[in-house]
C-alpha cells in the first residue's frame, strides 16, 4: 500500500499548517484534557454511534454502546430523540474516567417539528432571508430538542435531477448556491456557537457528490481539477467562510479516490489552503465503505486511509474503534494525527458548553414550549408559499377568485398529510399528523368562503397503471366552475438512495390530466416534487401550472394562498428541467461548442439532438408572477475598466400589472474569449425586488473584478482583459436589457 504511505507522510507535514486563531483558554482547556487522555479515550471522541431506534443508513447491532460510554470509547451520537433520552446517555458519560460529554448530531435538513419545504424548493425562492429564517427556527426547536449539531446544509451543485439528493441542495448554479450556504449556516449556527438555541452546522457532502455518473446515488465522480474548483468547490467554501463548525465527507470516490480518504480535499484544500479549524465527520459508514471501492483491503487500512486523509470522526463503521490503537502502536499512523483530530472535537465541545453543562440543551419545558410556538408556523406557511414557482399562467387563469360557485379538486395527493413533508423530515413520533400538517384539502378549505362548494375525486393513485378512478373524477370535474388537480411524486421518491432513470411523472397521472383537460373546464396542475420532473403534454395543453415541490407542515395554507392571490408567486426555478432524460445532464451555464446550434431546431453537422431541442422544457431561473414588469432605461457608468475599478449598471423596473408583486432580477455576464472556455452565461448577481402596482425602481447593481475572475488551466483565479456581455432579465433564457463592456489592463 505505497500510496498510504505518501499520503501519511503528506498528512503528517500538513499538521504544521496553522488553522485561525483559537480562543485561548478553550486551547489550554484542550490541551490539558489531551494530556490526560489514554489513546482508547482518544479514538472515543473520534467514534460516532446511531442511537438504537431511527436509522439514517445501514444498522450495525451493538448490545455494548453503554459500557463503551462508560469507557471513554464513544464521542457523539445520531438519531437520538427527545430530550430524557439524550439526558440517559449524557449521565453514562458522565460515568466515564474524565467525564467528557457527548454531543448529539441529527439530519435537520428542513425543519425540526416545523417542517419547511425541501432545501430545493426553499432555494426556489431566492429570498435569502427567508431561507436563513427558517434554519434559525430549525435550529431553535432543534436546540431544544437536546440536538447541537445538524448535518446540514448539503451545498452539493448538482446538474442531474436523476440524482434523488438534488432535493436536498440549492440546484445547479454555485453562486446561487455559495449565497444560499451561507444563509442557512448563518441560519443554524445564529450569533455564535454555543448559543442555547443554536447548533452547529455541517457543510456537505465533500466534494462534489452532486456529480454522480448516471445521477446514479454513491456512485463515482470524475472531473477536471478546474470544474471541481469553479463549479462545485465554491458553495464549500462560502459555507466555511460563513464560520460552518463541521464538514462531512462524501460518499463517492474523485478521480479514483474515494472522498473519505482523499488527501487533496482535506489536507490540502479545507485544512490547507482554506485553514479550516473545525472537525470533518463521515458519512454513515463511509471510511468502511473504502474496502468496496477496492482503495483498501480491510478495515484496518479503511482507518488508517481516512484518518491519513483528515477524515476526524467515524460515523457508524467502528473502523477507528477496531483499529487505530493498533495502527499507532505499529507506527503506521502517526499519534500527532489522532491529536490533531481528538483536538478538533474536543474543541468544539468547549465552545458549545458541554464541559461546563452536560445537560445545557436538555431542558424539557423548554422542548415543549419551542415545538408549540405559532410564530415558528407563522413563518412556516410565509416560507412555504415563497417557494412555489407559476411555471404557466395562460389567459391569467390564476388567481382564482374567492367568490368561485364551485371547485373541483382532484388527485391522489389532495387529501394527504405526512407527504407534505417530503424527504428528511424529522420523525418525532408524530402519529396525528392531521393535526400537525395542513393538507392541500384542508388548506383550501381554509380559504373559500362558505358559499363555494368544493368537490373531490382521488383519480388514481400515484404510482400503477389504474384508471378505475377516472370516470369519478371525470364526472366531478364536470360539476365544477375550475378544477385544480394534484400530482406528483411520493415523498420518498425522492432523497437520498432515490435515483431514478425515469423522471417522467410517475403512473397514470398525466394520463387523468389529459382526461380532465378534455372535459373543457379551465384546470390548473399542482406538482408536488422533490425534483425536476418531465411532464411535457401537461406543460403544452394545460393553462395554469405551480411547482410546488414538497412544502413541509404548512403546505395547505401556502399553497391556497397563491392559488388565491393572498400570496403574489415570485419563486423562481433553481435548477433547468429537460424536455426528456436524454438531455440529462442539463443546466444554463454550459460551455459554447465549435459548431453551436443555431436555433432550437438546427441539426445539420451541429451540437445538437436530431430528434429533440436542445433547449430545456424550463429553463434556470424561471417563474412568473400575476402581475408583469418592464425591464427599461439600462444605463452603464462606463464601458471600459481596469482591474481596481467598479462599473455601475443600473435600468429602471416597472409594475405594469394588476398586483403588488416580487420579482427576482438576474444579471448574467458571459467572458466572449478566455484562455480556457467560459460559458454562454453565468450568473454573477440578482436582487428580490418588491413593487406595487404602478410603481417603478431604480435598480443598481456593481461589476467588480471578483466577478469577472475564473480559474484557468493553472487553477490561478484571475480576471482577463477583454469584452464581456452583460444580460439582464427575468430568466436565463429571458433576457430583456443587454449591454457589453471592456476589461482592460
Amino acid at each position: 500500500m505505497k500510496h498510504l504511505f505518501f499520503l501519511s507522510v503528506l498528512a503528517t507535514a500538513c499538521l504544521t499548517i496553522p488553522v485561525k486563531a483559537q480562543n485561548p483558554a478553550i486551547s489550554t482547556r484542550v490541551e490539558n484534557l489531551l494530556a490526560q487522555m489514554t489513546l482508547d479515550e482518544k479514538i472515543g471522541q473520534l467514534n460516532q454511534y446511531n442511537d438504537d431506534g431511527a436509522a439514517t443508513g445501514p444498522v450495525t447491532v451493538d448490545g455494548d454502546k453503554e459500557n463503551q460510554i462508560r469507557r471513554g470509547e464513544l464521542g457523539s451520537m445520531l438519531n437520538v430523540f427527545t430530550v430524557s433520552r439524550m439526558r440517559q446517555f449524557q449521565d453514562i458519560a458522565m460515568q466515564s474516567r474524565l467525564k467528557i460529554p457527548l454531543m448529539f448530531g441529527q439530519d435537520v435538513i428542513h425543519g425540526y417539528k416545523t417542517t419547511f419545504p425541501i432545501p430545493l424548493g426553499e432555494a426556489a425562492s431566492w429570498d435569502l432571508e427567508a431561507i436563513r429564517r427558517s434554519a434559525r427556527i430549525a435550529a431553535t426547536e432543534a436546540s431544544a430538542g437536546g440536538v447541537q449539531w445538524t448535518f446540514a446544509p448539503m451545498v452539493d451543485i448538482s446538474r442531474d435531477p436523476r440524482w434523488g439528493r438534488v432535493m436536498e441542495g440549492a440546484g445547479e448554479d454555485p453562486y446561487l448556491g455559495s449565497l444560499i450556504a451561507k444563509a442557512r449556516v448563518e441560519g443554524f449556527q445564529g450569533e455564535k456557537i454555543g448559543a442555547i438555541n443554536s447548533v452547529m452546522a455541517c457543510a456537505k457532502h465533500f466534494a462534489a457528490y452532486g456529480a454522480v455518473e448516471a445521477g446514479r446515488d454513491y456512485n463515482s465522480v470524475d472531473m477536471s481539477d478546474r470544474l471541481l474548483w469553479e463549479i462545485y468547490l465554491p458553495p464549500y467554501k462560502a459555507a466555511l467562510d460563513a464560520g460552518v463548525a463541521t464538514f462531512m465527507t462524501s460518499f463517492n470516490d474523485l478521480n479514483g479516490i474515494p472522498a473519505t480518504g482523499n488527501t487533496y480535499l482535506y489536507r490540502d484544500i479545507l485544512k490547507g489552503k482554506w485553514n479550516f479549524s473545525g472537525f470533518v465527520v463521515s458519512d454513515w459508514g463511509a471510511i468502511g465503505e473504502m474496502i468496496n471501492h477496492g482503495f483498501v483491503k480491510n478495515g484496518k487500512e479503511a482507518a488508517r486511509a481516512a484518518i491519513t486523509a483528515g477524515t476526524d470522526i467515524d460515523m457508524e463503521s467502528r473502523a477507528y474503534k477496531n483499529n487505530l490503537a493498533q495502527l499507532v502502536t505499529e507506527g503506521k499512523v502517526d499519534i500527532a494525527l489522532v491529536d490533531d483530530a481528538v483536538r478538533r472535537v474536543l474543541r468544539k465541545k468547549f465552545e458549545l458548553g458541554l464541559f461546563d453543562d452536560p445537560y445545557k440543551y436538555f431542558d424539557e419545558k423548554r422542548e415543549k414550549e419551542e415545538m408549540n410556538n405559532p410564530e415558528h408556523t407563522k413563518a412556516a406557511r410565509e416560507i412555504a408559499a415563497k417557494s412555489i414557482v407559476l411555471m404557466k399562467n395562460n389567459n391569467n387563469l390564476l388567481p382564482i377568485s374567492k367568490d368561485v360557485n364551485s371547485i373541483a379538486f382532484i388527485g391522489p395527493l389532495v387529501k394527504e398529510y405526512k407527504q407534505n413533508l417530503g424527504f428528511w423530515s424529522i420523525e418525532l413520533n408524530k402519529v396525528d399528523y392531521d393535526q400537525f400538517i395542513v393538507s392541500q384539502w384542508d388548506g383550501l378549505k381554509n380559504k373559500v368562503g362558505k358559499n363555494t362548494k368544493l368537490l373531490y375525486a382521488k383519480g388514481c393513485e400515484i404510482e400503477g397503471t389504474d384508471k378505475g378512478g377516472f370516470a369519478e373524477a371525470i364526472e366531478t370535474a364536470k360539476k365544477a366552475d375550475i378544477v385544480i388537480l394534484s400530482i406528483g411524486e411520493r415523498r420518498d421518491m425522492s432523497g437520498e438512495a432515490k435515483s431514478r432513470s425515469d423522471i417522467h411523472l410517475p403512473g397514470v397521472q398525466e394520463d387523468l390530466v389529459k382526461a380532465i383537460q378534455a372535459t373543457g373546464k379551465p384546470v390548473v396542475v399542482l406538482i408536488n416534487a422533490g425534483r425536476p420532473l418531465i411532464f411535457n403534454w401537461t406543460a403544452d395543453n394545460v393553462p395554469a401550472i405551480l411547482y410546488s415541490w414538497w412544502l413541509g407542515s404548512e403546505a395547505g395554507n401556502a399553497i391556497a394562498d397563491v392559488l388565491f392571490g393572498d400570496m403574489n408567486p415570485a419563486a423562481k426555478l433553481p435548477v433547468t428541467f429537460p424536455r426528456e432524460v436524454g438531455q440529462i445532464p442539463i443546466y444554463y451555464n454550459h460551455f459554447n461548442t465549435g459548431r453551436p446550434a443555431e436555433c432550437d431546431d438546427c441539426t445539420s453537422y451541429r451540437s445538437a439532438y436530431t430528434d429533440l431541442k436542445n433547449s430545456p422544457k424550463f429553463a434556470f431561473g424561471h417563474g412568473l408572477s400575476y402581475t408583469t414588469f418592464e425591464y427599461k432605461e439600462l444605463k452603464l457608468s462606463k464601458t471600459k475598466m481596469n482591474k481596481n475599478e467598479t462599473i455601475e449598471v443600473s435600468f429602471k423596473l416597472s409594475n405594469t400589472g394588476k398586483y403588488d408583486g416580487e420579482e427576482v432580477v438576474q444579471l448574467y455576464l458571459r467572458d466572449r474569449v478566455g484562455s480556457v472556455v467560459r460559458p454562454v452565461k453565468e450568473l454573477k448577481d440578482f436582487k428580490k425586488i418588491m413593487l406595487r402596482k404602478g410603481e417603478t425602481k431604480t435598480i443598481t447593481f456593481v461589476i467588480d473584478n471578483n466577478k469577472l475572475c475564473f480559474y484557468d488551466r493553472k487553477l490561478e483565479y484571475k480576471s482577463e482583459a477583454g469584452e464581456f456581455d452583460l444580460m439582464i432579465g427575468s430568466s436565463s433564457d429571458d433576457i430583456l436589457l443587454r449591454s457589453e463592456f471592456e476589461l482592460v489592463d
